[in-house]
């Protein structure tokens, strides 16, 4: 048995409150299978091969109240040619960690085609974290500015992080804050429909709190 399957095994264990599911969606390139390895295994390597169709890992995470909850996090190809394929990703997700690359300003300008297949496709109810990756880069080699990403996730009332996949700045905390968000959204109508009362769907926008 290989040492990532006895990984597997041993998480599968762990006792948890509910299973999330979450999308890591953006372009082509602007890193989200390294941002999943780093989180998954604190890993990073330079070159990874562009993720055909979907590939999905599980964590358990500790939240802020004490427990645990396990994420399956998928991993989404960004090309445009599978992008109908990707319709059938949202159907059951909870959350997205939605990604791009600030040395690369047009991933940056497509964000909002994604929040409209985002609006389109997925539950209502879905969370979503906005993350700028690659900021390890030279200051001279950046398209986008932080204030541009701030002001963007801000004008869709997102929570936002500036990260790093390569060095690990901010990875757990856009995880973690999208997490929490979920969970505090899932216990909130778990709670009115142990009332009795009729659950309904919400907005995609999140609570705007400020963060990082």
């Amino acid at each position: 048995m290989s040492e990532n399957k006895e990984k597997d095994k041993e998480k599968e264990k762990e006792t948890y409150e509910h299973t999330f599911k979450i999308l890591l969606l953006g372009d082509s390139s602007v890193g989200k299978t390294c941002f999943l390895m780093r989180y998954i295994d604190n890993t990073f390597q330079d070159v990874y091969l562009s993720t055909i169709g979907f590939d999905f890992k599980y964590k358990i995470v500790s939240l802020n109240n004490g427990k645990k909850v396990r994420v399956q996090l998928w991993d989404t190809a960004g090309q445009e040619r599978f992008r109908t394929i990707g319709k059938n990703y949202y159907k059951g997700a909870h959350g997205i960690l939605l990604l791009y690359d600030v040395k690369n300003q047009k991933s940056f300008f497509n964000m909002k085609k994604w929040l409209t297949h985002i609006k389109e496709d997925a539950p209502k109810k879905v969370r979503i974290v906005i993350a700028a990756n690659k900021i390890d880069i030279a200051p001279e080699k950046r398209e986008v500015s932080e204030e541009e990403g701030e002001s963007f996730a801000e004008s869709f009332n997102l929570k936002f992080f500036e990260c790093s996949a390569k060095e690990g700045i901010n990875i757990d905390e856009a995880f973690q804050g999208l997490i929490e968000e979920i969970n505090e959204h899932y216990e909130h109508y778990k709670k009115i429909d142990s009332q009795g009362k009729k659950l309904t769907d919400v907005d995609n926008t999140n609570s705007k709190k400020k963060c990082c």
